[in-house]
């Protein structure tokens, strides 16, 4: 084991992201023999690829908050806070569609500021503020869209263009897009200053203040930029989906954060892998798939789910303790 991983490729790539994909492909081929072949039907592709998406965009963001050290349960109800408000003012009051899903992303935004203001300014324990958040998003998109059910328009009405975001012509443009934002985060963390700044604050943010770096302003930025993704992350979401009910969304938080940890994100900041994020996404996307091809209900995957989490967590705590 010990010369795999001294492999020069292995060690550019990374040994957890290079094990992640074995997993990966290992659960697809599992799942299409349970299932006697069904699973690698064209269907189960596509509904495996419609969940990457508003899920891929979750983690992402989400990958920014815990990289600083903190945590954000709100991301979930803020996605669908965003679908329900902007798609009710889409159907209700005849806003264009261009201009409802530039508010999705702003009502994203704004969520991250509101967070990454308490948090970095006021001081307000991340899991306190996350709590609060998303309590605030789900009433508001009850009350907004009082309390009713939101369907944005199906691909032949008019204005369904947006779901051209995931599809065109049998070209998955909505995995094109994933990946680009993915690169584009990548680039952002691990080779600009706002990125170097948020890693190093999750690995000793007493002593970047020292330093004399703005360490509020730039723990804001990585809620700032968590909110502006789970903004896009719903305009994915209803484009796969279209409807969207007030209440819900808290079972995606989970997920997301599966993802991020899975992928190679420490709990406990200081150190993040958009890459191993991605690749996390997908296992879960595939494993929720994977659970419905084989009959089972979706509750059973929030079992996996957590215990994937708790495995990842303390995988993580383990390698620290052996560095130290």
């Amino acid at each position: 084991m010990g010369k795999i991983k001294e492999n020069a490729f292995v060690k550019k790539v990374g040994f957890n992201r290079i094990v992640l994909v074995f997993v990966l492909l290992m659960m697809y081929l599992a799942f299409g023999v349970l299932t006697g072949g069904k699973f690698f039907g064209t269907s189960r592709i596509i509904n495996t690829l419609n969940y990457v998406y508003f899920l891929g965009f979750l983690s992402l963001g989400v990958t920014f908050v815990i990289a600083t050290g903190g945590i954000d349960f709100s991301i979930g109800p803020v996605m669908f806070c965003c679908a329900l408000v902007s798609g009710y003012s889409l159907t209700t009051y005849g806003v264009p569609m261009a201009a409802s899903l530039v508010m999705s992303i702003l009502i994203g935004f704004v969520f991250g500021i509101f967070n990454g203001y308490l948090v970095a300014y006021w001081k307000v324990p991340p899991f306190i503020v996350s709590m609060a958040s998303m309590n605030i998003a789900k009433g508001i998109a009850a009350v907004f869209t009082k309390t009713q059910s939101v369907s944005w328009p199906q691909a032949a009405a008019e204005g369904g263009w947006y779901r051209n975001l995931i599809s065109l012509n049998r070209i998955p443009i909505g995995l094109i897009i994933f990946l680009g934002v993915a690169i584009v985060c990548a680039i952002v963390l691990n080779k600009t200053k706002w990125g170097r700044y948020i890693l190093c604050l999750g690995s000793n943010e007493e002593a970047v203040r020292l330093s004399g770096v703005n360490v509020k302003r730039w723990k804001m930025l990585a809620y700032i930029i968590c909110g502006t993704l789970v903004g896009v992350a719903s305009i994915f979401f209803v484009a796969a989906y279209t409807t969207v009910q007030p209440g819900y969304g808290d079972q995606y938080n989970n997920e997301a954060i599966a993802g991020c940890v899975m992928g190679g994100t420490s709990m406990v900041g200081g150190l993040a892998s958009i890459g191993g994020t991605v690749i996390g996404v997908f296992i879960i996307s595939l494993l929720q798939q994977g659970i419905l091809a084989l009959g089972f209900t979706k509750e059973y995957q929030y079992i996996i789910t957590g215990l994937i989490v708790i495995a990842a967590v303390y995988s993580d705590v383990s390698a620290r303790r052996r560095k130290n």
